[in-house]
């Protein structure tokens, strides 16, 4: 039994007075590659993280719905639940929860009064989908404690229309697939159009491999300006050339060469590159040339940097210092303006690329990052 179980379920029977009916664990997410395509029926490629979201959850003979967040140490209990377009609406922390219970009713699942215990050690703000970690694991919790028979790919849907339409938060699926339908030691191959997934190989251990996640500590938020315009100018590019989105492009070239707008010529060509990158690291994977992934991450940082326009000056010194120490490749992840960088390194070489960032930083008067290498994990599951 993990600590974090240890914690909620102690918790759990000191709040409400009895043992939980059962622990769910769920996981943030690293996008080893594949930035903004989502949105535009692209590809992408995550795999779940040992981090994530305890819960500790039992059911309730009414219909309220009653929270407790360690981290925080706050509780909220609800009686209506109210999505954040409308009065009174429920805010906050205890809204991805909250947010997970409407979900299932409103699609009609018999989801009724329920106790949750939360602790969480996915950090909030750094682009590893801490709030998807919490929903996916409320979802698994009430779909176990209420019999609920919802495939997997279901589950991620509901978590999404949970952010989407309760909490206000215009994500993809991305976030709520990876945390649901992972496998460890893999890497999630998703079609965001199709949602065909697959699990390709990423044994980092028997290569001699590990990956660095690095969070430069510089907040972010998607619910911005900035995560607006560059969909609306992607949204923009496909109308231009007479499609729906940017992922019916056959010939990038081609298609480049019909925008007449600079701005949407870059943000397309963005998506463009990153969906045939995400393909080239399938292939990579099948074949387990692991190594080879360096430079996808190379070139995705690139083109962030340079066509996406969402880096900051931490992320991009980040990935110029971890590749100047040793890295074999490295990128920004997550939606941009902050969070976090990963970079593939030799086994055993991660930490002291991290300190060569950490000495850069404090040079440049930057607040000094934190760090820690990552396994690919499982997606959500009952302890």
């Amino acid at each position: 039994m993990t600590s974090a179980e240890q914690l909620v379920r102690r918790e759990f029977t000191q709040w409400v007075g009895h043992d939980p009916q059962g622990v769910w664990f769920a996981p943030g997410r690293v996008n080893l590659i594949g930035e903004h395509t989502d949105y535009n029926d692209g590809f992408v490629m995550p795999f779940a993280l040992a981090l994530g979201a305890t819960l500790a959850a039992g059911r309730r003979e009414d219909e309220q719905v009653r929270m407790l967040s360690l981290d925080l140490n706050e509780s909220v209990e609800l009686g209506a639940l109210r999505p954040y377009d409308q009065p009174m609406a429920t805010t906050g922390w205890s809204a991805y929860l909250a947010g997970v219970v409407w979900a299932l009713r409103q699609a009609g699942h018999p989801v009724g009064g329920i106790e949750m215990v939360l602790s969480s050690d996915v950090p909030i703000g750094a682009g590893l989908s801490s709030s998807a970690a919490i929903e996916c694991a409320v979802v698994a919790a009430c779909c176990d404690l209420f019999e609920l028979d919802i495939a997997p790919m279901e589950r991620a849907k509901l978590a999404r229309v949970a952010e989407n339409y309760f909490v206000g938060a215009p994500t993809g699926l991305l976030d709520q697939a990876a945390s649901t339908l992972c496998e460890a030691d893999a890497m999630l191959f998703l079609d965001c159009r199709s949602l065909e997934a697959e699990s390709v190989p990423l044994p980092l251990a028997e290569q001699g491999l590990e990956i660095l996640v690095l969070d430069t500590r510089t907040p972010h938020s998607h619910v911005d300006g900035e995560y607006a315009e560059r969909r609306a100018t992607c949204e923009a590019a496909a109308k231009a050339l007479g499609i729906g989105t940017l992922r019916e492009v056959t010939d990038p070239d081609e298609a480049l060469s019909r925008l007449d707008d600079e701005l949407q010529v870059k943000r397309a060509r963005h998506i463009l590159t990153e969906n045939q990158r995400v393909l080239d690291a399938v292939e990579l994977g099948r074949d387990g040339r692991l190594r080879e992934l360096g430079r996808l991450l190379d070139e995705s940082h690139a083109s962030m940097r340079d066509d996406f326009e969402i880096t900051v000056p931490t992320v991009d010194l980040a990935v110029e210092t971890a590749r100047q120490s040793g890295a074999l490749g490295a990128r920004m992840t997550g939606g941009g303006f902050g969070g976090c960088i990963i970079a593939l390194c030799e086994q055993g070489k991660g930490d002291g690329i991290a300190k060569q960032v950490a000495t850069a930083f404090a040079e440049a008067g930057f607040h000094e990052p934190s760090w820690f290498s990552v396994v690919p994990s499982a997606g959500a599951h009952r302890l």
